[in-house]
């Protein structure tokens, strides 16, 4: 017994030394790893990369820019449905434990053992606690050092954060396949919807990625992605957070995934949506933009824009199938499945409902053609083969392009198609606008390009924006980046300069040969009208901005001087510096759509200087506002106590007045003019008031149109990305190529607008004068006569006073030596040829 006792107190005192060895080695052993464990109390402060949004006017979704796609989410906008299939899926205890389940590290360690020498992974036992300490602190390295490291973070996490903060983090940070970091941008990449319309299917599916995203493809893996989204389903439904009916309901449902684009969102929009990425870089750089998760409310008018998109490419695809038809765009051997060949060649992606097809075989009357086949989330070509029918009257536009030449119009289709044609397609329409059923209408992709942009000429808000035929195919954008002479369009810019400074409507200036001593052994400038050999002597500036007479404009740029037009076009943006050429008057330096449109916008608003913009306001991560377009400021607006009959709030604008108000309403009035009755007549049939004016460039390699209503201001330009003719004749100018396609445009986005008059500021009189003569009109005379505005002070000419009579007989006088045309890069006229219209 004594012996018994004695053998004990041994085992006790050997199981005290060996507990107190094995404490102190534990303690160790934390000691040793607790040296370099890395400062969790950043987590505090954490913020995650968060993808930037960009919206429209109406809330609707224009991009989004990201390294890594992620939105967050505070944990208290996170439905209990997702909550839940989180926790069933990787921690149904984690509102129980502190941070480490024991629980499930034995049973790890238990396969551990069994795998033991099989060169398997190991199977993990973190908790949702140990993988936020893994993925926000420590590296993916897979090691028992890692995994003592992860559970002493984990403890001290749970010691100093609350278990929401934790899971809020988790469910932000996890990265869930297809690019998508946390369970907002998951939703909306695999399902396109918000986490709170996930269906108990969908939150079980992105419940089961957290750990092998790439093994769960929903395409490439589906049968092993529906069998692991059950799981998680008879989880929820073992842990009672549902049904059986619902558990029942979700497990026969399809793993239906809707692909969603990384590029803009918006149709029609893109060329919109990359200046936006653009301008954000400039602001605030890279990191900002793709992890700064700023919120982004655009100028943009999707309504308009599609209006925009619309017009600007029937114009060019009008004007290039009048050019003749090409040819197809490639040949395919369509033996065998011709749709995976097919799949190969890269199509457009943003000319809908255009569609890339292949000719399966042709006869007189009618080709078979197939369509391109669609791909799958994986990548893999669709197995769905769809084909159409080309008709007669789908090829009827395309005669044999042979240089300036064409060919006769098609009589049968086989003399256009062949079997293998890569071609273009899209629905033919009867002639009451229904597409007939089966039946298709050959397209080819324009040559001509250009760019057209719209924008609120009280603001300078850029509503629309087209910066060529299809971003898919150039993302060079026409609108801000290509600069083009813009012609005659520049013209008002003179005008206006002239009226600023005593000129008058009615101001009387010859349209006559003129010949311009160019200097240093240039030669001599003979400018001449469109009309060429044909001049209508005295004529006013009403009539010559009517007719683009360019004699009476460079007349009366000689008689102004040039340095005051370069003044004018840098106040209004057209130029930063303008030579003193006088063929710079006639619109040969170079600009951009943009500029001319913001120019125009001026015009419009009565003088006050506009800045264009695509921006509205930026806010940051935290609802921020960090810019804001509008900067008037608003007295009154602020009304703490609610309405106590003060004053109404008062807007105070301090914009700059780049033109008197009064001289501003005369250009529109002559701009009026052009569109009534000069060379923009087209655009009279929006039926609604319209200013502007056309441009065409010398040897017609540039056609434009800019002009503006009381709402809306717009620029056109139609041109080859590497300048050439047009045409010749009226057929390449802008009245007959641009203008069309402002008028399309203007009938759309006018369509809801009254018919409001340009607003006659305060002080103008409207004095009734001869048209042609610009003369104050008898009393009673009524025919020939036309109300022109005047300033105080001045008043129609009691007799004819005329401009220019004195260079008349062509010595060229009227402006110094040195302001006299010069040779130079950007326009030079020889004697003979043709001027800008």
């Amino acid at each position: 017994m004594r012996l018994l006792v004695r053998f004990m107190g041994f085992l006790f005192a050997a199981g005290t030394v060996v507990f107190l060895v094995g404490v102190g080695a534990v303690a160790g052993l934390i000691w040793h790893f607790s040296k370099d464990l890395p400062d969790y109390s950043q987590l505090q402060d954490y913020e995650p990369p968060v993808m930037t949004r960009v919206h429209a006017v109406d809330g609707s979704l224009v991009g989004e820019y990201a390294k890594e796609r992620r939105l967050y989410l505070p944990i208290q906008a996170v439905p209990k449905l997702v909550i839940n299939a989180f926790l069933a899926a990787e921690d149904k205890n984690f509102y129980e434990h502190g941070g480490i389940d024991y629980t499930g590290m034995a049973r790890a360690g238990l396969v551990y053992l069994q795998n033991y020498g099989s060169n398997r992974r190991p199977q993990g036992a973190s908790t949702i606690t140990q993988q936020v300490a893994k993925n926000f602190l420590l590296t993916n390295e897979v090691s028992f050092a890692r995994k003592i490291k992860e559970a002493l973070l984990a403890m001290r996490i749970e010691k100093t954060y609350s278990k929401d903060k934790i899971l809020e983090l988790y469910l932000n940070e996890i990265y869930l396949g297809l690019g998508a970091y946390g369970i907002a941008a998951a939703s909306l990449v695999y399902f396109d919807k918000s986490v709170n319309e996930l269906t108990v299917a969908e939150a079980s599916y992105l419940a089961a990625l957290p750990k092998m995203p790439a093994t769960l493809h929903p395409v490439r893996n589906r049968d092993r992605a529906i069998e692991r989204r059950n799981y998680v389903i008879d989880r929820l439904l073992e842990n009672g957070w549902i049904k059986q009916a619902d558990a029942d309901k979700a497990r026969k449902e399809p793993l239906a995934v809707t692909s969603r684009s990384n590029g803009a969102h918006t149709f029609a929009g893109e060329y919109f949506a990359e200046e936006v990425r653009r301008d954000i870089f400039e602001r605030y750089g890279e990191k900002k933009l793709y992890e700064g998760g700023l919120s982004v409310r655009t100028t943009l008018d999707p309504k308009i824009q599609v209006m925009a998109r619309k017009a600007m490419v029937t114009g060019l695809v009008n004007y290039d199938e009048q050019q003749g038809y090409r040819g197809a765009m490639s040949k395919l051997d369509v033996s065998g499945d011709w749709g995976v060949k097919l799949a190969e060649i890269k199509s457009l992606s943003d000319i809908s409902p255009w569609r890339m097809a292949v000719v399966l075989e042709t006869s007189d009357q009618s080709a078979r053609i197939g369509f391109q086949p669609s791909r799958e989330l994986g990548g893999a070509v669709s197995k769905q083969r769809e084909t159409g029918i080309v008709t007669v009257d789908g090829v009827r536009w395309a005669r044999a392009a042979q240089g300036n030449a064409k060919g006769k119009t098609p009589t049968s289709v086989a003399q256009v198609l062949q079997p293998g044609d890569v071609i273009y397609a899209d629905p033919l329409y009867s002639k009451e606008g229904q597409p007939v059923e089966g039946q298709y209408r050959l397209r080819q992709i324009p040559e001509v390009s250009g760019a057209m942009v719209a924008m609120d000429p009280w603001t300078g808000r850029v509503l629309a924006m087209v910066g060529g035929f299809s971003f898919d195919q150039s993302q060079f954008n026409r609108a801000t980046q290509a600069y083009r002479q813009p012609g005659s369009s520049f013209k008002p810019i003179v005008y206006s300069a002239a009226l600023d400074n005593g000129y008058t409507p009615s101001t009387v200036v010859l349209d006559a040969p003129i010949e311009i001593d160019q200097g240093q052994g240039a030669g001599v400038w003979r400018p001449e009208n469109f009309s060429s050999g044909k001049f209508q002597g005295p004529v006013t500036l009403r009539n010559a901005l009517r007719q683009s007479l360019n004699t009476v404009t460079v007349r009366l740029a000689q008689d102004i001087g040039m340095p005051l037009i370069g003044e004018y076009a840098r106040r209004f943006g057209v130029y930063d510096e303008l030579p003193n050429y006088l063929s710079y008057a006639l619109g040969a330096g170079e600009t951009t759509a943009m500029r001319m449109v913001t120019a125009y916008s001026m015009l419009a608003n009565g003088g006050r200087r506009v800045k264009p913009t695509l921006i509205d306001r930026i806010q940051d991560r935290y609802g921020h506002t960090i810019f804001k377009h509008d900067q008037r400021e608003c007295r009154g607006c602020d009304a703490p106590g609610g309405w106590k009959n003060q004053p109404e709030p008062q807007l105070i604008d301090r914009r700059e007045q780049v033109l008197d108000s009064m001289t501003a309403y005369q250009i529109t009035e002559l701009m009026e003019g052009v569109v009534q009755a000069g060379t923009a007549t087209v655009v009279k049939e929006v039926g609604k008031p319209v200013a502007g004016k056309t441009g065409t460039t010398n040897e017609a390699k540039d056609a434009w149109f800019v002009g503006f209503s009381p709402d809306v201001a717009v620029a056109i330009y139609m041109g080859y990305d590497k300048p050439r003719p047009l045409g010749k004749g009226n057929a390449a100018t802008g009245g007959h190529l641009a203008a069309p396609i402002a008028r399309d445009f203007l009938k759309l986005a006018l369509a809801d607008k009254p018919a409001v008059p340009f607003k006659v500021p305060a002080g103008i009189k409207l004095v009734r004068v001869v048209s042609k003569t610009g003369m104050r009109a008898g009393p009673g005379e009524t025919g020939g006569t036309i109300l022109e505005a005047f300033k105080p002070g001045t008043a129609p000419p009691d007799n004819y006073s005329v401009i220019g009579v004195a260079d008349a007989d062509g010595r060229g006088g009227g402006m110094p030596a040195s302001q006299q045309q010069q040779p130079d890069s950007g326009f030079f006229m020889r004697p003979g040829t043709g001027g800008l219209y």
